[in-house]
């Protein structure tokens, strides 16, 4: 294994191997931009299930949203190839978080996207924002380490 795998593995809790596909390249001869959002998506539901978030939707009707999403291309992907795609949290804010996504090229050895999503935390009953409880933050608390920060409200 690379230096470079070992560094993005420590970096993100939550990782995903994906298989690119045939179909997701354009006219273009790479990966198709929207694609990468998928990507991300997957990789936000695998640490939403790892972080219990998916359960406590089922429970008590109180998930995630997403509220803004943007992706830095530095490398454009091909078929073949398989990525990692990795999903953390560096921030807890007021109402949600701001989780940050890296996709790593295996044929590439590097990573080859960055991107972010801010999630709200919406209770679905009631349309309305709810912050973040107790239970929750010492899931992430566990998953993320030292790296994750709160923002001051």
């Amino acid at each position: 294994m690379s230096e470079k795998l070992k560094a993005f593995e420590r970096d993100y809790p939550v990782i995903i191997d994906l298989p690119l596909q045939w179909g997701e390249m354009d006219a273009f001869n790479h990966i198709n931009n929207v694609t990468y959002f998928r990507y991300f998506e997957s990789a936000r539901i695998a640490y939403f299930e790892r972080a219990g978030l998916m359960d406590e939707m089922k429970h008590n009707g109180i998930g995630p949203i997403l509220a803004s999403t943007e992706c830095q291309y530095r490398r454009p992907l091909t078929y073949p190839d398989t990525i990692k795609v990795g999903a953390r949290i560096d921030e807890v804010q007021p109402f949600g978080f701001l989780q940050t996504y890296a996709i790593y090229s295996t044929a590439q050895d590097a990573i080859a996207t960055l991107g972010s999503g801010r999630i709200v935390l919406l209770d679905y009953n009631t349309q309305k924002k709810v912050a973040p409880d107790e239970g929750l933050l010492e899931t992430l608390r566990k998953l993320e380490g030292d790296r994750l920060t709160e923002a001051e409200e």
